[in-house]
């Protein structure tokens, strides 16, 4: 058989290739502790669950959801947005249901790129970004994030030709995997800089209630672009509310980009379950306790975490936001992330993702996920104390 050439650049997945590494570590009898993917280990509320388990025996949500079918969610998607941000939002025309915001970003580029067209995207980014051009035959131009920038892109260094190519820009903040929270400011530049040079303005948004301690409320780029006029927003309900196997998100943004990707999602699929569609309007509209906690949960790892880094020689700086930890690697393992990765779960049994599998400009970190208790993510990092005093790169 002969297969598309876009298929090419999805064969090496940082995700995929961890997963062949833990299958080598469980096979040695090593007991894992998987700190390598962001799913959250708490639990939906009861409430969207009871939403959820009243829609199961109504035979009339056992059928397709069609656009129309979704108003209800999409409404609530709305006044959710605009209590929080203060935009004015409409549902009929600015707000499209996602099989979560991963969705979103992935097919998008088939609406906005034709073959050749540059995107420009963080490096490193999430990798569902590139994923989505690479599908819609377009080219990727990596914008750096460095730690003296604050991990936000510099756009005055993108070359001039490179821009006359380019039709959208994608930003994620705050950041997966560099944990960065960008400020209003920076969004206000990025909005005049599409708009100067007519590109599409994506902004990738999980990790909007993920911020601790005296960190203001993040942006939303609309506050940026309340008219809307180049900018596209993706929720998930995947993080602020714990139902990532639900697979629910949504598009909120500009009406012309929402009904372009609203064809393309024709083309492909139906909605979602309408009975998770209901779980998801009970999230959004019912008590936000479960928020908050699960804000003060991830806060609590972290700290340990980051303690306990500290304990063992490891200066990592404590992250405001998201539920990562983006660690420098000691200096005999900087160039050397994939390794690194690799080793330590055979050796060890704790996965973690390799800056490399995040983008060239990821090589010299590790990103670990805090999807565990203290007691047991301590336990990782006395583990990698000994993998560090005893273990060095080939």
């Amino acid at each position: 058989m002969q297969f598309a050439n876009r298929l090419q650049p999805l064969q090496s997945n940082v995700f995929a290739d961890m997963d062949k590494a833990k299958a080598v570590a469980l096979s040695a009898g090593r007991q894992l502790i998987d700190l390598s993917l962001g799913s959250s280990d708490l639990p939906a509320q009861p409430h969207v669950i009871e939403a959820i388990a009243k829609s199961l025996p109504d035979p009339s949500t056992h059928g397709y959801l069609l656009f129309h079918g979704t108003q209800g969610f999409r409404q609530a998607a709305a006044r959710w947005y605009q209590e929080k941000f203060g935009i004015k939002v409409d549902p009929e025309t600015e707000v499209l249901p996602l099989i979560g915001s991963q969705e979103g970003t992935a097919h998008l580029p088939l609406a906005v790129l034709n073959p050749g067209d540059f995107a420009l995207l963080l490096d490193p980014g999430y990798p569902s970004h590139a994923g989505g051009v690479h599908l819609a035959s377009g080219q990727i131009y990596p914008m750096p994030l460095r730690a003296e920038n604050n991990f936000l892109p510099v756009f005055a260094e993108i070359p001039a030709n490179v821009l006359a190519q380019s039709r959208m820009m994608v930003l994620s903040y705050p950041h997966n995997p560099t944990t960065a929270i960008a400020p209003l400011s920076f969004f206000q530049e990025a909005v005049v800089f599409c708009q100067e040079h007519n590109l599409v303005l994506v902004h990738d948004f999980p990790y909007v209630d993920l911020v601790f301690g005296e960190t203001d409320n993040v942006p939303s780029v609309l506050q940026a672009d309340p008219d809307k006029s180049v900018s596209i927003e993706f929720f998930t309900l995947s993080k602020s509310y714990n139902m990532g196997g639900f697979r629910i998100g949504y598009a909120i943004g500009n009406p012309q980009l929402i009904q372009a990707l609203r064809q393309v999602k024709a083309a492909i699929d139906f909605n979602q379950y309408r009975g998770i569609l209901n779980g998801a309007i009970a999230a959004l509209t019912g008590p936000q306790g479960g928020v908050t906690d699960a804000v003060n949960t991830f806060a609590k790892r972290r700290d340990a975490f980051i303690t306990a880094l500290h304990r063992i020689g490891w200066p990592v700086p404590t992250p405001a936001g998201t539920m990562y930890i983006w660690a420098k690697l000691p200096s005999h393992w900087d160039q050397n992330s994939v390794e690194f990765c690799t080793e330590l779960v055979k050796q060890t049994g704790v996965a973690a993702s390799p800056g490399a599998g995040f983008g060239k400009s990821g090589e010299g970190y590790v990103r670990f996920a805090l999807v565990h208790e203290p007691p047991l993510l301590e336990t990782a990092v006395e583990r990698i104390a000994k993998f560090l005093q005893t273990s060095h790169p080939a």
